[in-house]
């Protein structure tokens, strides 16, 4: 079970855009993900009409270490690390370690 999946709401704890908060569009592997608005870089990109793409200078997201991020908890407005906790009814569930409220109820 992952620690940190897509949608969940994420602030960003090292690197250039360090305080940011964003929520995971993706994850492209186990060890990278890519947030909304951070790590922000310019790509020129040369235009191809078979794929309808314009040319010019973009601005992407590029990927981020999941190493570099941690989740966001609402109640205390912190980063916060997560645990995995099994119910009595055999469901694993991701919980705050702080103040061990769930995450996934």
């Amino acid at each position: 079970m992952r620690k940190i999946r897509k949608g969940d709401d994420v602030i960003i704890i090292t690197g250039k855009d360090k305080g940011k908060r964003g929520t995971v569009l993706r994850m492209v592997d186990a060890d990278l993900v890519v947030i909304e608005g951070a790590n922000k870089v310019k790509k020129h990109q040369r235009p191809n009409p078979n794929k309808g793409a314009a040319g010019g200078i973009i601005e992407m997201e590029k990927p981020i270490q999941i190493s570099n991020v941690a989740i966001f908890n609402p109640a205390t407005q912190k980063a916060d690390r997560v645990g995995i906790k099994i119910l009595e009814d055999k469901r694993k569930v991701r919980y705050f370690r702080s103040n061990g409220e769930l995450l996934d109820a």
